[in-house]
């Protein structure tokens, strides 16, 4: 026994068969990674939605335009009229084809008496004509096939009485005349089967409603169809019935004259189910339109969907993992980079989270730096408790109680400005912004600082007059609070005050002042004193929380939050606040120009209603 091996013994229908089994695999595997991401779609109710709404505004297109489609009643009466023009010309072939029955002429001597010369016998009396004229089936046979036979139209012709002469069914292809029974009544509903009369009960819900019922009478008189009996009376009409399977039939009747005279009548109709065909077809063309139309808005619902729904699942999931994160920072999915909607709320909840976190930070840092500016004057103050009962001298118990005296208003001034810090976002949060006078804040702050002054240390205000662009004078208006506003510029003053001489003088000026960077209209304030100054690397640091140097005040008489909660209130009020140093001109280029005093500024932004 031999074996045919192909290249080290694997043999070409091997290697065809192990191919097929990949490509085989491969598919299965797109097929399946193709349904899990249909269905990881589908699991999003927006995307449900959006397939849904614009596959039905396409269905409901499809079924109007099925339902209400003028083409039927325009290829109606097209065939009607077409009909008509064919009914006319066989007609008038069929008289030129009618003979005289030499056998079977009447002849009615009073009425060719009256006939004038030129006139035909059947001009006195269409139903008792002078020669009686007669249509020879045998002979009209050939014509009428010629006729009616290429045009797949039933044609029928009755006597003047509505006998049934001749029936296009019945002609051979010899054009002679065969001789069937009548045809078979049309099935009764109980005779069709489930499948017909649902279809015929569809094809009724997209078709008319009030088009009459076609039977196929048993008895030979035409005269049952109406447009036949018109037909016979000299007229011509045409009827649009419905036969028991749900097929249009079309019927003109046309009068078959000679002479004036009347001599039957030509039935043409078409066969069930021409004009059916027609409108089936029209239709069909519209549903596969409307499945490619349908694949297409389906294809693009889902990439619609995925553009939109996907990206709200990823910031859901990623706003959850915030919400239950407490350990490590989660991070917003960034669609920032999408001109839309989205790119807006991704941008939004990621400067959220980054606020969030902050403020998380923050609350942190500022418990930690409460704790630790608390335990000092508590461990002083312990070790004060401590060392007082063995105190031999009432020297050292008055310097131990000075230092408990102490310690306690520490404590006390540490525990109003923290409880001052901690509740004040909340109270700018709450509270009611309202157009503030800067004008009235300063004057009161000033003039209640010249009145309760230490030192003799005068602070004067002065304020550019201006105007805004209506020409009339500056309101000074900003939004906010006024009590907080008076807050930062009373600790500002005493700042100030505190490292002056006696016998000094705080300066307070305001002017106009536009933001170029916010290209907005402002106020600037300023505050100057003729103290030591500013250490250079200290511009930033003093508004830090707890942060102090003042060496020539003695440990503990500041709590070191007071310019901290000047700069948070600023803020809040959409303002800024900075420090620097009074420089003089220097004597020496080589020296550093001698520093006169500090600076606070402050930018408020002015009201809508002042601009």
């Amino acid at each position: 026994m031999s074996v045919d091996l192909h290249q080290g013994g694997v043999t070409p229908i091997g290697d065809a068969m192990r191919r097929t089994r990949k490509v085989r695999r491969k598919l299965i595997r797109r097929s399946k990674t193709l349904s899990r991401a249909i269905s990881s779609r589908f699991s999003s109710s927006l995307t449900r939605r959006i397939v849904f709404l614009n596959l039905g505004g396409l269905v409901a297109l499809a079924v109007g335009f099925l339902y209400v489609n003028q083409f039927r009643e325009g290829l109606i009466d097209a065939r009607v009229q077409s009909l008509q023009t064919q009914g006319e010309i066989i007609a008038a072939a069929i008289s030129a084809s009618a003979s005289v029955e030499t056998d079977a002429i009447t002849i009615d001597p009073e009425k060719l008496l009256q006939l004038t010369p030129g006139q035909s016998g059947g001009a006195l009396d269409e139903t008792q004509p002078a020669l009686q004229f007669s249509i020879n089936p045998e002979r009209i046979g050939p014509v009428l096939r010629r006729l009616v036979l290429p045009t797949r139209t039933r044609a029928r012709i009755f006597d003047p009485d509505g006998y049934l002469l001749l029936d296009s069914r019945s002609l051979s292809r010899r054009s002679t005349i065969s001789r069937y029974d009548l045809p078979a009544t049309a099935p009764a509903d109980d005779a069709m089967t489930l499948i017909e009369r649902t279809w015929n009960a569809v094809r009724g819900r997209f078709g008319k409603t009030d088009t009459p019922h076609y039977d196929e009478f048993a008895a030979p008189n035409g005269k049952n169809y109406a447009e036949v009996a018109r037909a016979l009376a000299g007229g011509v009409q045409s009827v649009v019935r419905v036969n028991a399977k749900g097929d249009t039939i079309i019927s003109v009747a046309v009068p078959i004259q000679r002479l004036q005279m009347v001599k039957g009548a030509l039935l043409l109709s078409t066969q069930g189910g021409d004009i059916d065909s027609i409108i089936a077809s029209e239709r069909w063309t519209i549903v596969r339109i409307f499945l490619v139309s349908a694949a297409i808005m389906f294809m693009l619902s889902l990439f619609l969907a995925g553009t939109i729904a996907e990206p709200m699942r990823r910031l859901a999931e990623a706003a959850d993992r915030v919400r239950k994160g407490t350990k490590s920072r989660q991070e917003i999915p960034d669609f920032t980079g999408r001109a839309d909607e989205i790119g807006h709320l991704s941008g939004s909840l990621r400067d959220m989270t980054k606020a969030l976190y902050n403020r998380i930070e923050a609350i942190e840092s500022f418990a930690a730096d409460v704790a630790h500016e608390l335990k000092n004057p508590l461990t002083s103050l312990r070790s004060a408790v401590e060392t007082l009962p063995i105190a031999r001298t009432p020297e050292s118990q008055g310097r131990l109680l000075e230092v408990i005296q102490h310690d306690v208003r520490r404590l006390d001034r540490l525990i109003s400005d923290i409880s001052d810090a901690s509740r004040l976002d909340a109270e700018l949060a709450r509270a009611d912004n309202r157009d503030v006078s800067l004008v009235a804040v300063l004057e009161a702050v000033t003039s209640m600082a010249n009145e309760t002054g230490k030192d003799n240390i005068e602070v004067s205000l002065d304020v550019a007059q201006a105007v805004n662009d209506d020409e009339e004078p500056c309101a000074f208006l900003v939004l906010g609070f006024d009590s907080r506003l008076g807050q930062v510029f009373n600790n500002l003053i005493d700042n100030a005050r505190s490292f002056s001489e006696p016998g000094g003088n705080v300066r307070v000026a305001m002017r106009l002042a536009r933001d170029t960077k916010l290209s907005r209209e402002g106020y600037e304030i300023v505050i100057d004193d003729d103290g030591p100054g500013i250490p250079a690397d200290a511009f930033e640091r003093i508004f830090e929380r707890f942060y102090t140097d003042r060496p020539n005040h003695g440990f503990g008489q500041n709590s070191g939050l007071g310019l901290s909660i000047s700069r948070q209130i600023i803020e809040a009020h959409g303002g800024r606040i900075t420090a620097a140093n009074r420089v003089g001109p220097s004597p020496d280029p080589d020296e550093a120009p001698p520093i006169l005093g500090a600076r606070f500024t402050v930018w408020l932004p002015a009201s809508i209603d002042a601009e």
